[in-house]
């Protein structure tokens, strides 16, 4: 095994839960989560040699996944022309009530737009804004306005 494949190794298994929640985000279709988690796999592996390392490997991999997501949801949108087949998965089986609210939140998070869904999914996760800003690639400034408006708009979803 070379060098670069046992980096690669330790990188996808550190990062797998993160590439995953950013597929997530783009898609509740378990195949097409799969297509766009393999998806970036094959460009985190292509990128590895451009990686300066200048920002965290973890922010890397964001900025990679959600720009590999973001670029298929364009593709998928210029090729949309039938009806689309998906697969009804419910995540959320529990009836309690903190499971309820937990369901509600993310219905309402996927009725965001995608820029919108990534910055709340990424708070979600206990990023800090400058690396929430880099990943998505808008100000820190920006994050944070966003984010006010976000959880505003979210509080008036029915």
């Amino acid at each position: 095994m070379t060098e670069k494949e046992k980096q690669f190794n330790i990188l996808v298994r550190e990062q797998k839960k993160n590439i995953y929640t950013v597929c997530f985000l783009f898609s509740n279709d378990k195949e097409e989560v799969a297509d766009l988690f393999q998806d970036v796999l094959i460009n985190l592996w292509q990128g590895m040699d451009h990686f300066r390392h200048e920002a965290k490997a973890g922010t890397w991999v964001y900025r990679i996944a959600f720009n590999t997501c973001l670029a298929y949801e364009k593709k998928k949108k210029r090729q949309e022309t039938g009806l689309r087949l998906t697969m009804d998965i419910d995540l959320f089986a529990e009836k309690d009530n903190e499971t309820k609210q937990i369901k509600q939140l993310y219905e309402r998070i996927n009725r965001l737009n995608y820029l919108d869904r990534a910055i709340v999914l990424l708070w979600l996760e206990n990023l800090p804004y400058d690396e929430i800003a880099e990943i998505v690639g808008i100000t820190v400034k920006n994050v944070s306005v966003r984010l006010v408006r976000i959880k505003e708009q979210l509080k008036q979803m029915h």
